[in-house]
């Protein structure tokens, strides 16, 4: 999730802790929309991504299109 929030407070210009906080809200917002991803989401979000760098080097391991 480190490298999602840094990408937003240098491309969006959100403070860290605004960024934080998005990405929170976007990873609620898709476990409730699709409850079946919500470990994936979990995952994802909280381990840094889904296999980090050897995945897509994103954080987000290509899950749905991000990361690539």
């Amino acid at each position: 999730m480190n490298e999602i929030v840094e990408r937003l407070t240098q491309q969006a210009g959100l403070t860290p802790e605004q960024a934080q906080k998005a990405v929170e809200t976007i990873a609620d917002f898709v476990k409730e929309k699709f409850p079946m991803l919500g470990g994936a989401v979990d995952q994802i979000f909280t381990s840094g991504g889904a296999g980090g760098s050897s995945a897509g080097g994103s954080g987000f391991g290509g899950f749905g299109g991000f990361g690539q």
